[in-house]
């Protein structure tokens, strides 16, 4: 059965949306053991409520089978990177040291691989089962310079830091 999804209410802070978000993608997958589902449904709230400043939001899982590589997971937008190896690019540099990266201008960024040339921010959270490994890393770019900042970190993080433990 489709969930019906909340609305930002007139006036709501960044901080307050999160939370928001955040308490709905805990209903929404409370009970739920895929992780597929968990990202997808993470996903998709996620792109639902903060999109046209997030143009690509979605998930780069590792692979068992490669396991200093992330492949392409649930993600709402253009067509993504199919795998990115751990250290390049600003997705593998989150996945390499398990912390966000926030990066205001990705052309800047060393060895930035571009999936979108339109992307020109971009925020990159790692995402841990309750084991403490690494399962994915959420990736969210914006068409914007400087997209993010500490609302958009803490907020991400703290959806990220129940997804796949909750």
């Amino acid at each position: 059965m489709a969930e019906a999804l909340s609305t930002a209410p007139a006036g709501e802070a960044l901080a307050q949306a999160y939370a928001r978000v955040r308490d709905e993608i805990a209903a929404i997958v409370a009970g739920e053991t895929s992780e597929t589902a968990r990202l997808a449904t993470a996903a998709c709230v996620l792109a639902q409520n903060f999109t046209p400043r997030f143009f690509w939001t979605g998930f780069y899982a590792v692979d068992p089978l490669k396991p200093a590589e992330l492949v392409v997971g649930p993600y709402q937008g253009t067509l993504g990177c199919l795998r990115i190896p751990f250290g390049k690019g600003v997705c593998g540099a989150a996945a390499a040291s398990g912390e966000t990266q926030l990066v205001a201008d990705v052309h800047a960024f060393p060895g930035h691989i571009a999936c979108d040339s339109r992307s020109n921010s971009e925020i990159v959270v790692p995402v841990f089962r309750a084991d403490g490994s690494l399962a994915a890393v959420l990736d969210v770019d914006s068409e914007s310079l400087s997209a993010f900042g500490p609302d958009d970190r803490e907020g991400l993080e703290a959806i990220c830091a129940i997804l796949l433990t909750a």
